[in-house]
């Protein structure tokens, strides 16, 4: 049993909202963290038929069980009417829900009851590397963190299919966009751009839709959290600034199949690529299992001189780089970040084992900045 870093029992100050990307681990984790709670699945066929039907049948349920009881409801968006029910037995009966589900859209765009703050929303990401014993940075490079593939014997076609289940089921299945075929190929084209710079018309060009269609689509992606956009660092000091967003998919896996990225090796753009992204996918998780307060940007000039994470308000940069052997001209974007910076904490995460300093930046081997991240919940 692989134990998570998310602990929801510490979040559980009053009833949370559970959400997070398909094949996460949501209900592995629920079992394995509550396995005394009350349980509900809406996935099971007869449970999801009869609440549909009969939504008070829920409060029937539970409204004379103890206070604080703790109830479990998996897939609350597949009945999405039952919220009423809980909103009252929050409000009447003081239980404690854990409601779980792939994103809020749903409940949002349907307009349903989403308890007005009474359930604080928490987000379970794909594995980090703290949670695996003998960790493979290779086979997360290429087959990204989603449990179900980073444990696969074949990750390959367990990817396929989870783009195929994904387009079926949250944009099809939910009509969230009219023409599947013009959101296939943004997919693609998004793929394309994942880790660069977002430009809605040169992508629109690209798909035959409009710029403001794109603009849903990534609106979309975020909210189903296939993926995020990461803004410019926009503090200009000497020099002018590029201010577009970046965008990632939530797992370098996942971006690596729609790109037909596969058996990447190190010393080529493709790992490259991938490396840089799966960093900073630990970043991001980090950051939000930590409940950092503290935001993550990018910095890029016009001239094109860039850091791949910035932390904070400059307080740290990080620039990726997949070398095996860290030299001088791989931290021009550091040292121009800190001339304008020089108060801030400059490091470079590569593939190269020897931990040093040169100058004022920190070189650390990517093993090893994952370490320090969950050891000590700081940088």
């Amino acid at each position: 049993m692989i134990e998570r870093i998310l602990q929801i029992s510490k979040e559980l100050d009053g009833s949370i909202f559970l959400f997070g990307a398909r094949q996460t681990g949501k209900s592995t984790i629920l079992r394995q963290q509550f396995p005394k709670s009350i349980y509900i699945d809406l996935l099971d066929t007869e449970v999801k038929s009869r609440l549909s039907r009969r939504p008070v049948l829920l409060y029937e349920m539970l409204h004379d069980k103890p206070e604080n009881t703790l109830v479990i409801i998996d897939e609350i968006p597949e009945v999405p009417e039952l919220l009423n029910e809980v909103h009252r037995l929050i409000a009447e009966c003081h239980l404690v829900f854990i409601l779980c589900g792939s994103s809020a859209r749903k409940l949002k765009r349907k307009g349903k009851n989403t308890l007005g703050g009474r359930a604080l929303p928490v987000c379970l990401y794909p594995f980090v590397s703290s949670e695996i014993a003998d960790f493979d940075i290779d086979r997360a490079v290429n087959y990204g963190m989603l449990p179900p593939h980073y444990l696969a014997k074949n990750p390959s076609r367990q990817l396929a299919a989870y783009i195929q289940v994904y387009l079926k089921e949250e944009i099809k299945e939910e009509s969230l966009v009219r023409n599947l075929d013009s959101f296939q190929r943004f997919l693609e084209v998004a793929a394309l751009t994942n880790g660069e710079m977002v430009n809605n018309n040169n992508i629109a060009q690209d798909c035959g839709v409009s710029a403001t269609t794109v603009s849903s689509y990534f609106d979309i992606l975020e909210d189903t959290l296939i993926g995020y956009r990461i803004p410019a660092y926009r503090k200009v000091m000497k020099r002018r600034l590029v201010q577009a967003p970046r965008f990632y998919f939530f797992d370098v896996g996942v971006a690596n199949h729609l790109l037909h990225r596969k058996d990447i090796v190190r010393g080529t753009d493709g790992y490259g690529h991938a490396f840089e992204h799966l960093v900073v996918q630990e970043i991001y998780a980090w950051l939000h299992y930590c409940h950092s307060e503290e935001t993550i940007s990018y910095w890029r000039t016009y001239t094109g001189v860039e850091v791949d994470v910035i932390i904070g308000d400059a307080r740290v940069a990080i620039e990726i780089k997949s070398v095996e052997e860290v030299m001088s001209k791989h931290l021009k974007g550091l040292k121009a970040f800190g001339e304008e910076h020089p108060q801030s904490r400059r490091i470079i995460v590569s593939l190269d084992r020897f931990n040093r300093k040169i100058g004022d930046v920190e070189c650390i081997y990517v093993k090893d900045f994952f370490q320090m991240l969950w050891e000590s919940n700081s940088l």
